[in-house]
């Protein structure tokens, strides 16, 4: 019951300040970027995000995806307000872990003010935490997490094998017909994982791959957008392939993209007609109610020609309910395909995404 009365309390105070007349800076092309400095926080743009995606296994072989995510994002108010109790930025949190064995996915998430050495997200290098849950980049160049949740907890090391995928025009990846509807985006795919996973009482020590995502935008979506399809995939040879449509109301595309990084290191930037997801099987949530094609086909035109991608989930019982957090309800699960792994991410089939 506290959380909940500081998640109310926190949207209060974000509800209720007063708003101040200022523009969010805006994306645009061209933009240069500088490690480590980026994997640190942007705290002028409206939302950001340090996401990190994973497939692992134990002893017995057996897959266990994971999900660690914190979100930053500036309202609007005063920065320039000297109270330390101004809502300037918020941090949200969530964490997940897809083990078929257990069926259903299980998750946790919090959400707080900045401030207070309760929770943050330093500039010039990764370091977000809300409070013990910490995501940092160490001086060795690897990125750990710990997280003690509801039931599980993670304590893992991710190693970078290649370096930063930019995505879409050097880093500036569109999202809408608009050029403003942008985000600046790159990838760390490819990671090595090695670490702990542990499930109730059962600690499994485990090995796999991940995949971080960095965005940060003051504009994600066109107004016409209701949410996205958004895969990230690992594969055995050391491609990596990222993808994703911005979905209309009517299911249709209104956006497309996405890149393909070769194994032998070259990149293939995939423009709206590269790209095409369709759906293949639809599960419906008995929790919520909400039918998501968990399930898709994926084919992307490349140079030399098609290729076509089955997305399978491990299991389809991958639904998120993070409104406890301020987080919509959203299907984000680990799928395998030929050759590889992922995830894959379906936002807005509850609800309109707003961001």
């Amino acid at each position: 019951m506290s959380d909940l009365r500081n998640l109310l309390a926190l949207a209060a105070l974000v509800t209720t300040a007063a708003t101040v007349p200022f523009a969010y800076p805006v994306v645009s092309p061209g933009r240069s970027f500088t490690f480590p400095a980026d994997h640190g926080a942007h705290p002028d743009y409206r939302t950001e995000w340090w996401y990190v995606t994973g497939m692992a296994s134990g002893a017995d072989g057996k897959p266990i995806g994971f999900q660690v995510t914190f979100f930053r994002t500036r309202p609007a108010v005063d920065q320039a307000n000297p109270s330390a109790f101004a809502a300037k930025q918020v941090m949200f949190a969530h964490v997940a872990v897809s083990d078929p064995a257990q069926g259903r996915i299980v998750h946790d998430e919090r959400a707080a003010r900045a401030g207070f050495g309760l929770a943050g997200a330093r500039v010039g290098d990764a370091d977000v935490n809300i409070r013990d849950w910490r995501l940092v980049r160490r001086a060795d160049g690897r990125f750990t997490t710990r997280i003690e949740a509801k039931g599980f907890a993670l304590d893992l090391v991710f190693t970078p094998v290649q370096a930063a995928l930019l995505q879409g025009r050097g880093g500036y990846s569109r999202k809408g017909p608009n050029p403003a509807e942008a985000s600046y985006y790159y990838s760390l795919p490819q990671m090595r994982v090695a670490g702990l996973i542990s499930l109730g009482s059962v600690k499994r020590q485990v090995t796999g791959t991940a995949w971080l995502d960095r965005e940060w935008s003051s504009n994600y979506l066109n107004p016409a957008a209701v949410g996205w399809d958004w895969t990230g995939l690992n594969f055995a040879d050391g491609a990596a392939l990222m993808a994703f449509r911005i979905r209309r109301k009517d299911g249709s595309t209104l956006w497309a993209g996405g890149s393909y990084r070769r194994a032998t290191g070259a990149v293939v930037a995939l423009a709206p007609r590269d790209v095409v997801l369709a759906p293949l099987r639809r599960w419906t949530s008995p929790r919520t109610g909400t039918s998501y094609p968990v399930a898709q086909s994926l084919t992307i035109r490349l140079p030399e020609g098609i290729r076509r991608f089955v997305l399978t989930p491990i299991m389809v019982d991958q639904e998120l309910d993070a409104r406890r957090s301020g987080l919509p309800i959203y299907w984000e699960g680990a799928v395998t395909t030929q050759g590889g792994s992922g995830y894959l991410e379906l936002t807005g089939y509850a609800a309109p995404m707003k961001m």
